[in-house]
């Protein structure tokens, strides 16, 4: 990774578990997918241990052994399902604060997310948020997901930015193996993290525990 700068000035945002609590809708739409497939429901806590995952990945390891046609229905279906109960979905206490002083400052933000870019617009949309980015890039943006860089390596592409002055934001495991695999700072979150001592064991470059300490990134 390049020499980081003092203070970052390029923000790279994971949305489910980092901006907004999303535990309980993934939960319920998971669940009843199964269930309308004819399979068995994981337990919540497998799925939680998913969330920041494509269903197209995760969706097998849960048990769904599909074949290629049946699989993309069945993420079609939980894509319907987690739209239609994306109201629901909250934003973690004093995010929308750090997101409009970031901006304040002059800050560049931008959203990486394993949802589809439609979903993702539409849920930051309802939550009040989607103005203080730049820029969304979500599954269908890119060739290969988290944790591969692809979703940094283009937006840093596509708007110059400068590597050694940014960070992935985010409370996955993927999102620390992400950020380390682009050669960008990495930050990893407590408040939405279903596996901490794993991001903690990837020693990402900062952990936090409040998000009005990314304000001191």
């Amino acid at each position: 990774m390049c020499e980081r700068r003092e203070k970052m000035e390029n923000y790279f945002f994971d949305f489910d578990g980092t901006l907004a609590d999303t535990r309980q809708v993934v939960v319920a739409a998971v669940q009843d997918s199964f269930t309308q497939f004819g399979l068995t429901q994981p337990d919540s806590v497998i799925i939680l241990g998913y969330i920041g995952v494509p269903p197209e990945t995760s969706f097998p390891q849960m048990g769904a052994d599909l074949p290629p046609e049946k699989l993309a229905t069945l993420c079609q279906f939980f894509r319907q399902a987690y739209s239609q109960h994306a109201s629901e979905i909250e934003l973690f206490a004093g995010i929308s604060e750090v997101l409009g002083e970031l901006q304040a400052q002059g800050k560049r933000l931008f959203i990486i997310t394993s949802k589809t870019n439609t979903a993702l617009q539409e849920s930051a949309e309802l939550l009040g948020i989607l103005d203080y980015f730049e820029d969304v890039i979500g599954c269908d943006d890119v060739e290969n997901y988290k944790p591969d860089p692809d979703g940094i390596e283009l937006l840093v592409k596509r708007y110059d930015l400068e590597k050694a002055a940014s960070v992935m934001i985010g409370d996955a495991i993927y999102d620390i193996q992400m950020g380390q695999a682009a050669g960008v700072a990495t930050c990893g979150v407590k408040w939405g993290s279903q596996k901490w001592a794993q991001v903690q064991a990837l020693n990402p470059t900062y952990q936090l525990t409040d998000p009005a300490e990314i304000l001191k990134l």
